[in-house]
C-alpha cells in the first residue's frame, strides 16, 4: 500500500476490469492508473477518486468493472496465499472455513484503501452482515439511485466461493444511496454448514 492508503491489488484490479469491460477506454483510465505508478506503487487517494467518479458517470458498465474488479481482488489475494494454507483452509469444517475466509475478507478490505474497514457479525442459522466502513467506493457528493459496493460484494463472494463454500451475498446497505451505513447481508446455505 503506498503513502495515500490506496492499495496496489484494488488499482491493478479496476485495471484489469476497465480492460476487460471498456477496452477502447483505457487510455483515458491510464491518465490516472497507468502502469508505472501501479508498478511502484504511486496511485495516490486523488486518482483513485478520479477514476471511480468518471466510472460512475460511465453508467451501466460501472457494476459490471466494479464486479470484475472485486473478483479479481480476491483470486489474485488467494493465489497469494501460501499453498499449505490454502489446502488447510479448504479442508477445515464449512463453520471454521467460513470463519476464516471472513478474516480474509476483513484483510481484503483493509488492503484495499487504509481508511476501510470491515465488521463481520454472525447470528444464528449462518446469517451475518459485514458493515463496511470508510468505502472509498461510496464517497459520493450526491446520493446515488443504486448501491456502489459491488466491488466488496463480488470480492466477499469470489472468497466464499474460491474455499468450496455456498454464501449469498449481497448489498443490505449503501451510503452511496442515503443509508445510514454500508451492508452486506450474508446467508450460509444450511446444506454447507452441516457438513
Amino acid at each position: 500500500m503506498n503513502d495515500a492508503g490506496v492499495g496496489r491489488l484494488l488499482v491493478a484490479s479496476l485495471h484489469q476490469g476497465i480492460a476487460e469491460v471498456l477496452p477502447m477506454r483505457l487510455d483515458f483510465y491510464e491518465s490516472w492508473l497507468n502502469p508505472a505508478g501501479l508498478r511502484d506503487g504511486r496511485i495516490g487517494l486523488a486518482p483513485m477518486g478520479a477514476v471511480l467518479s468518471f466510472l460512475r458517470q460511465e453508467g451501466e458498465p460501472y457494476s459490471e468493472i466494479a464486479r470484475r474488479a472485486g473478483e479479481h481482488t480476491a483470486e489474485w489475494m488467494v493465489l497469494a496465499l501460501p499453498s499449505f494454507e490454502r489446502r488447510f483452509t479448504t479442508s477445515l469444517p464449512p463453520r471454521l472455513r467460513l470463519w476464516y475466509v471472513m478474516r480474509l475478507a476483513r484483510r481484503l478490505v483493509r488492503q484495499t484503501y487504509g481508511g476501510s474497514r470491515a465488521v463481520v457479525r454472525w447470528r444464528a442459522g449462518g446469517v451475518g452482515a459485514v458493515d463496511l466502513r470508510g468505502s472509498l467506493f461510496c464517497q459520493v457528493r450526491e446520493p446515488t439511485d443504486r448501491p456502489l459496493c459491488q466491488y466488496y460484494c463480488a470480492a466477499i463472494g469470489r472468497l466464499t466461493a474460491l474455499f468450496d463454500l455456498d454464501v449469498t451475498v449481497q448489498t443490505d446497505g449503501c451510503r452511496a444511496t442515503g443509508a445510514p451505513r454500508c451492508l452486506i447481508a450474508l446467508a450460509l446455505r444450511p446444506e454447507a454448514g452441516s457438513q
